[in-house]
């Protein structure tokens, strides 16, 4: 199964295509970041967004995709330009028929460290390690774009998922 993680943001926004393998390896595809400028209007920012989140999407075909719960606790500012950006990853998703799975910050941080109040530098050392990639993912949103597809795929193992997910791609 090959799971997209998705780290939302305007800015910038992580990606990370991650394939559960027998044994229960995990195997990296590609991941990295959509970056905008913060220069250009918000409406073309989204749509550089879109149009390379749907072009990635259409590339691997994922089975899946992670996006992480939106949580503010400091700057609530940013709640406004990050839900936009949600709100386009969404869209893709929905345009692709793809099946959705939404986990809190807590969660992911569970599911990848055991932890889930671990910090960034945790998250980034387990990403690298149970990826077994030769450096630590750049930028942070990266690392955390990973972290979820990490954690949906451990997710969708469940047997209720799992047979969810069959039911739904046999019909």
């Amino acid at each position: 199964m090959l799971v997209l993680g998705i780290d939302p943001g305007t800015a910038i926004c992580g990606y990370g295509f991650v394939e559960a393998a027998q044994g229960n390896r995990l195997i990296p595809h590609e991941y990295g970041s959509i970056t905008t400028s913060s220069k250009a209007r918000m409406q073309d920012r989204l749509m550089k967004l879109y149009d390379e989140l749907d072009a990635l999407i259409k590339k691997y075909r994922p089975d899946a995709m992670g996006v992480e719960q939106l949580f503010f606790n400091r700057n609530v500012t940013t709640a406004i330009p990050v839900g936009q950006a949600r709100g386009v990853v969404l869209l893709a998703a929905a345009k692709n028929n793809l099946e959705l799975v939404e986990r809190t910050p807590l969660q992911v941080k569970q599911s990848v460290t055991g932890y889930g109040k671990a910090t960034k530098e945790q998250v980034i050392y387990m990403v690298t390690r149970l990826l077994n990639l030769p450096a630590p993912p750049k930028p942070d949103d990266t690392a955390d774009a990973l972290a979820i597809a990490i954690c949906t795929l451990h997710c969708m193992d469940s047997p209720a998922w799992r047979n969810r997910w069959e039911d739904e791609k046999a019909v």
